[in-house]
């Protein structure tokens, strides 16, 4: 999650109770953790209180939301018009009504949202989507002989999950995983998250791309008036922390219980921690509308 915050409001605040500098340190950051009917963290639930307190926190700061997952699923499960959205680890964004000319314009489509509002929609990876299904099936089709194995499309990659794989068939289900993409040389590759494999469009595009170019697009690319938050638990979240920490403005969160090497500069531990973060960012923004 990005937040923009107003830079002379919450800089010398930020270091009080609740967020604790301290080194490395992964849980679900949106989600709260409930298990689904394959026994894998649920990340398409949210209580109605942190949709809530992602509500009142967007009606005073610009807030989006950046997942691996695709854009289309991140809202139903948010389901929340005051926020941005960019999905496939920013590989879909549904951004402001604001073409960026340092972005090549193919990629970039104005169009209405359900409500009539103006959005613009940035895609740098739909050339590649006709390949994705095709690798999708095979995908499918090659490991559904191994029990447990879930593949997911998530439009602009796809999510092979093996948390409720044997350990015995692990090996089998990655050399079949590599073993497909191989037949993509320099069009897709591979890479891990939390007990997932992950077949990505071979393009220079991650979620630290996704949060410059809305950055860009809200005006706050050269702002000194605006301090970015973003908060993350997934080794993928490491690429935005890392545009924060080389632009020496703003504040990488990561969401952790146990330490861990990471690029972020500041920690909470679990959902229950973000979500009275979130509070407290929105009752400040009442304090000062």
């Amino acid at each position: 999650m990005a937040i923009g915050l107003q830079k002379w409001l919450y800089g010398p605040q930020v270091d009080g109770s609740i967020l604790n500098q301290r080194l490395g340190v992964e849980p679900s950051d949106l989600n709260d953790g409930k298990p689904n009917g394959l026994g894998l963290a649920d990340a398409t639930y949210i209580s109605w209180l942190m949709r809530s307190a992602v509500r009142e926190v967007a009606r005073h700061f610009p807030t989006a939301i950046i997942s691996g997952r695709s854009r289309d699923k991140v809202y139903e499960f948010v389901k929340l018009d005051e926020v941005y959205y960019a999905g496939s680890h920013g590989m879909d964004i549904m951004g402001p009504p604001l073409h960026v000319k340092s972005y090549d314009g193919k990629y970039q489509i104005n169009t209405l949202d359900d409500k009539g509002n103006e959005i613009t929609i940035f895609q740098p990876a739909k050339e590649y989507l006709p390949t994705i299904q095709k690798l999708l099936q095979e995908l499918r089709e090659r490991t559904c002989g191994i029990p447990g194995t879930l593949v997911e499309d998530n439009r602009f990659c796809i999510s092979v999950h093996y948390r409720n794989v044997l350990d015995q068939d692990y090996g089998m289900l990655e050399d079949i995983i590599r073993d497909v993409v191989s037949e993509y040389p320099n069009i897709f590759h591979l890479t891990r998250g939390k007990k997932v494999l992950e077949i990505r469009p071979s393009i220079k595009w991650n979620k630290g791309d996704a949060l410059v170019y809305l950055l860009d697009t809200l005006g706050f690319s050269d702002s000194t008036n605006v301090l970015p938050f973003y908060l993350g638990d997934d080794k993928t979240d490491e690429d935005a922390f890392k545009v924060l920490r080389s632009r020496g403005h703003g504040y990488p969160i990561i969401v952790s219980s146990v330490p861990r090497e990471t690029s972020a500069s500041y920690s909470l531990r679990d959902p229950s921690e973000v979500l009275s973060f979130l509070i407290r960012l929105a009752r400040w923004g009442d304090a000062f509308p």
